[in-house]
Formats: C-alpha cells, structure tokens, sequence
C-alpha cells in the first residue's frame, strides 16, 4: 500500500460543512471519553476494527520499515469506521500509538489532507509545548478551509504568540472558515487594539473593493473592546455605498501557498 501525501484541492471559502466547534470538541474532549462514545456509535464489524487498530498502535508504536502498522490503520480509518467517525478513530490511533512530535511530523508531511487534520486535532492532546507549532503554521498558509479550522483549535491558542494568532483570526476570514472553529477567541481578542486596527484595516479594504464583509468580522471586532481612531468599521455588504477605490483590494496574509 502506497503511503504518500496528496495536494488537496482548496475548498471554496464558506464551504465547511460542518461549524468549526464540532470538530474543536475533538481536541477538547478527554480521549477516554471520546473512545467510549465513538465504540457506541459504531456497528460492531468498525468497532472490532478500531479495537484491533488500537491494539496494534499500542503493541508496536515506533516506526518498522518504511511505514509502521498504526500509520496504514490511520489510512484505513475513514474506509473501516465511516467518514464522520474517521477523524476521532484517527485520534484515538495516534494517543495508543503513543506519537511523539516527530511522528506527528511525519504523517503530517506525508498523509493525506484526512490525516493531516487528524494530526493537527490531536495536538493539543499529545503535545503538551510549541514543538509542533510548524505544523500548525503549515496548515495556515494553506486555502485548504479544512486544514485552516483545525489548525485554530486549542492548541494553537495554547502556543500561538499574538502576531501569529491575530493573522490566523484574518486568515479564517479571508478564507471563510467560521471563528467558532477558533478555540478562546474571546479570551485572546479581548482589549487587542492591534487586532481591532487590522480587522478594520481589511474590512475598508473590502468595502473599497465592493466585495461583502465578512459578518463574523463584526463579532470579532466587539470582542477587542476597542473603538479604535479608524471610527465604526463599515457595515455588510448590501448596505455600505458602493466603494469609490476599486483598487484598494486586498488581504492582510500576502501570497498564499
């Protein structure tokens, strides 16, 4: 079995198809918790799976040869167990295999886009400093909206500094993944002028441009506290006057990768 990591195709902005806190209770809940409810809701063929995989993950958590066993399990997840439960089976491959940041790593960097937001979930289960923070900052160059959502969970608000974590919120923005995928977004925003400024900032720029401001803009902004020297921010598209600088487009992220 070939075992290498796929491009996946950006998804188009607003698209996720389920709110970002369903997939951030992955990284919250207690993965004893989350092992027993995934073993009620699977029929009994996923839930003997899942149990053998486990046990497999635990008997030989390293890596043997060019693939270990729990790596091929995690392939499997979504095929055995369904893809809704796929990302919580994978979660709980990954805590039995005992993976470390490098292990992390490398499912991560050679996995595909299913395994890499398993990787990014189990994160602040498994990693208890910023060692994996590159993997978070890979996930948020990308337009993958996906890879976006889980990358914004609570272990990125745990080790983000503030530069990073304000460019994730407009990042979310840009691409269209909801804030409610942003774990702590009141706790971090609160009283952030520098993050009011921005928000600002890019929503004059797309009022310029005669392009829709995003409503969790909006949201974010009360939770800064701060009125700012810019005035009000522009209100939704649809009641804002037509921009007279069409060329003042933008985003506050540079080129995408």
């Amino acid at each position: 079995m070939t075992h290498r990591r796929t491009t996946p195709a950006p998804s188009p902005a607003g698209t996720i198809p389920a709110p970002g806190s369903t997939r951030r209770a992955l990284a919250l809940t207690p993965l004893e918790v989350l092992q027993d409810d995934l073993e009620s809701q699977l029929p009994e063929p996923a839930r003997a799976w899942l149990r053998r995989a486990l046990g497999e993950a635990a008997d030989q958590p390293g890596t043997h040869g060019p693939i270990s066993v729990w790596e091929l399990r995690l392939a499997e997840a979504g095929r055995r167990c369904g893809s809704p439960h796929a990302d919580a089976a994978r979660l709980l491959i990954l805590r039995a295999a005992r993976a470390d940041t490098g292990a992390l790593g490398r499912v991560y960097f050679q996995g595909t886009a299913d395994e890499r937001r398993a990787v990014l979930l189990a994160l602040a289960h498994l990693v208890p400093g910023p060692d994996a923070l590159p993997l978070v900052e890979d996930a948020l160059r990308t337009n993958d909206t996906r890879l976006v959502a889980a990358a914004v969970g609570p272990y990125a608000a745990r080790h983000l500094d503030a530069h990073a974590w304000r460019h994730a919120v407009l990042k979310c923005l840009f691409t269209g993944v909801p804030l409610d995928a942003v774990a702590d977004l009141a706790e971090r925003a609160r009283a952030d002028p520098v993050l009011a400024r921005m928000l600002r900032d890019y929503a004059a720029e797309r009022t310029a441009a005669d392009r829709p401001v995003p409503r969790d803009l909006h949201r974010v902004l009360a939770l800064t506290d701060s009125a700012g020297p810019a005035g009000p921010v522009p209100p939704p598209h649809g009641t804002q006057p037509r921009g007279t600088h069409p060329h003042g487009a933008g985003h506050p992220h540079g080129k995408e990768s």
